[in-house]
């Protein structure tokens, strides 16, 4: 299974200029989380950082018991084997064909004979679509090819954390999707922990279990996918929807000058773009018909369950909404005349907690409980 992520506190500037400070959140073991935000809102930096390639100016990111910001370098080498990356454009070797792009890390950090690394790199090649294609050179590939290379490149030292930079750059939206189902099918196939950052908003909202979103140097909110995708948050709703009328701005901020001006112009007639009315949750993404279950939306639906009466009333229709007549027999949701309560013990094993994701601390479910209640801030983490 993959591990978890406990990042606390994290700032990273360079020289007089903050980047993001304070974020504080949770990857939980082998779930899919996404975080959004603007251009230039330092996610791709997020990654570096979590990884130790770039060092924070304060805060933990801790995995497996060691903190990245101020291990050793030979500590921080070990946690590295932990991690897969998948790059913008794949970042292949433009003079090695696939195979030996996708063999490169098992040579250079292992000692596996050719044997085994050639039995290695066609399982992964073939977990990834792209038997049969192995002595083509990256330029002699499509886009999403290259992003596949790259993907089965990342996992062949069997990572427990994946971190994925801009899937959807270069590609048009039916292959994004396809590469969407793609991480779906790979974390019910291994269970590593997958952290995507991505501008694509279908993907966003269609693929992962939690959900973030950087803006102005902070994080605005982590957590179960539901929470976002119907939160009433300005700069959130602005992002979904891909429209002028809000915050963000061409350069990330707006002052209030220009966001009175925009006001007016929009009052006037004049179209704000974006798509009308992104709302709602749509149904996530499921593992390919055939490919196991995935181990994380099971252990995910135990944890948002422990936690429902902390989130927002709306979150909290959305996740119930989406249980099977099975599963609020298991969980004890019953519904009387439009009011949901939930009743009963839940699982408390192998059930990921949030600490410092900006929900409070679960208590357990009585017969009591009467869902909605009330949720007095939605605000910032």
């Amino acid at each position: 299974m993959g591990v978890e992520v406990v990042i606390e506190g994290l700032t990273k500037s360079f020289g007089k200029q903050t980047i993001w400070r304070d974020v504080t959140l949770t990857l939980p073991p082998g779930e899919v989380s996404v975080m959004l935000g603007p251009s230039g809102t330092g996610k791709s930096v997020f990654l570096k950082s979590m990884i130790g390639l770039l060092k924070p100016d304060r805060g933990k990111c801790v995995i497996n018991g060691v903190d990245v910001v101020t291990c050793s370098e030979r500590k921080l080498y070990d946690v590295r084997k932990l991690f897969g990356v998948l790059f913008q454009d794949g970042a292949l070797f433009g003079s090695m064909n696939l195979y030996d792009n996708v063999a490169f890390p098992l040579r250079e950090h292992t000692k596996k004979s050719e044997t085994e690394i050639r039995r290695i790199v066609l399982e992964k090649l073939e977990m990834t679509g792209l038997s049969g294609a192995e002595k083509k050179l990256p330029g002699e590939i499509s886009g999403g090819m290259r992003k596949r290379a790259g993907l089965s490149r990342a996992l062949v030292l069997d990572p427990k954390i994946i971190l994925v930079d801009e899937p959807d750059s270069g590609l048009d939206p039916v292959r994004t999707t396809y590469i969407s189902q793609l991480f779906l099918d790979v974390n019910a196939q291994i269970d590593a922990t997958f952290l995507i950052v991505t501008h694509n908003i279908n993907l966003a909202r269609t693929v992962p279990d939690n959900l973030g979103m950087l803006f102005r140097k902070e994080l605005v909110m982590f957590g179960p996918r539901e929470v976002l995708l119907t939160s009433d948050e300005p700069v959130v709703k602005q992002f979904l929807n891909g429209r002028m009328d809000g915050p963000i701005g061409m350069s990330e901020e707006k002052d209030s000058a220009t966001m009175a001006a925009e006001k007016a112009m929009f009052e006037a007639g004049h179209h704000a773009g974006g798509v009308e009315d992104v709302t709602g949750i749509p149904e996530q993404m499921q593992p390919t018909p055939g490919v196991p279950e995935r181990g994380g939306a099971r252990r995910r639906k135990d944890r948002v369950m422990r936690i429902l009466h902390t989130l927002p009333p709306a979150a909290q229709e959305g996740i119930i909404e989406s249980l099977s007549p099975e599963e609020r027999r298991h969980y004890g949701v019953q519904t009387h005349h439009g009011l949901t309560s939930q009743r009963g013990q839940l699982p408390t094993e192998d059930v990921a907690a949030l600490p410092g994701s900006g929900w409070r601390e679960p208590r357990q479910a009585t017969d009591t409980d009467r869902l909605p209640p009330p949720y007095p801030q939605q605000g910032r983490s």
